[in-house]
C-alpha cells in the first residue's frame, strides 16, 4: 500500500520505479561511476595507474585514520542524488546506497570487523533544521545488515562549521579543527568505522579520528558514499 501511495523513485532521475524490488531505473544504472581498482591504499580514491599506491593528497599529507573506502566517484548524477538525500528529505535513497555499499565494500567491512559504526554527527542546529542526519541513516542500515552496533551519540559536533564545499583545502582543515568532542559515554572500543556521505580532503574524517584516538580507539576506518578523484 505504501508503494502505491508513495511509489519508490529512481535515486538518479527521480522517475517512478514500477518494477518491484528495483532500486534504480535501467536508464540510470550505467550513469553511476563506482570506485574500482586501482585505488589509493590510504583514503580509497580512484587512481589512474596500477603502479600507483597513493593519491596526490595521501602522498603528501598524513591522515589520522587507518584506511578509507568509498563507493561512488563524485560525479554529476550521484552528486545530485546525494544532494536530494541530504537536503530534500529523500531518505529512501539510502536503500540504494546501502545496496551499493554491500556490493562494492562489503568484503572490506567484514575484513576489518569494526566493533561499532560511528556516523559523522551534524551540529544540533543543523540537525533540527534538516530533521535527520544522513550519515546516521546509512550507519543504522549498515549496522542492521552486518550486525554491527551503531553508536550515534559517541561523537558530538561541538562546532557549527561552515560547509566544507565552500572552502579551500587549507581552510577546510582550519574549519574542522576542534569540531568534534566525545560524549560523556565511556565506551571501550578497539576498532571503529566512521560513516559519512562525502570525502574530499579528509579534513572531517581526520577531525573525528583525532578525538577517537585520544579516547583510546586503535584503528579507525572510514567509509563514505562519494569521494573525489585521486589524480
Amino acid at each position: 500500500m505504501l508503494d502505491i501511495v508513495f511509489p519508490p523513485r529512481c535515486p538518479i532521475c527521480m522517475d517512478i520505479l514500477w518494477e518491484k524490488g528495483v532500486k534504480i531505473c535501467s536508464n540510470c544504472a550505467d550513469k553511476v561511476t563506482f570506485i574500482r581498482e586501482p585505488l589509493c591504499k590510504k583514503c580509497g580514491k580512484q587512481l589512474n595507474e596500477d603502479e600507483e599506491e597513493y593519491c596526490r593528497d595521501c602522498d603528501t599529507n598524513e591522515h589520522l585514520f587507518t584506511q578509507g573506502r568509498a563507493v561512488f566517484q563524485y560525479k554529476k548524477e550521484i552528486k545530485n542524488s546525494i544532494y536530494n538525500f541530504k537536503y530534500n528529505n529523500k531518505r529512501e535513497f539510502a536503500d540504494y546506497y546501502v545496496e551499493c555499499i554491500k556490493a562494492e565494500c562489503g568484503e572490506w567491512i567484514r575484513k576489518n570487523s569494526p566493533d561499532a559504526l560511528i556516523p559523522i554527527p551534524l551540529h544540533p542546529r543543523k540537525q533540527r533544521a534538516r530533521g535527520y542526519n544522513q550519515a546516521e541513516i546509512l550507519a543504522n542500515l549498515l549496522g542492521e545488515e552486518y550486525c554491527i552496533p551503531v553508536i550515534n551519540n559517541l561523537l558530538i559536533r561541538s562546532k557549527n562549521t561552515t560547509p566544507q564545499k565552500e572552502l579551500s583545502n587549507n581552510s577546510r582543515k582550519k574549519n574542522m579543527k576542534k569540531a568534534f568532542k566525545m560524549s560523556e559515554n565511556i565506551v571501550e572500543l578497539s576498532t571503529v568505522m566512521v560513516i559519512d556521505d562525502i570525502y574530499t580532503t579528509g579534513a572531517t574524517m581526520d577531525a573525528a579520528a583525532e578525538v577517537l584516538l585520544e579516547a583510546g580507539v586503535k584503528d579507525i576506518f572510514c567509509l563514505s558514499l562519494c569521494i573525489g578523484d585521486g589524480f
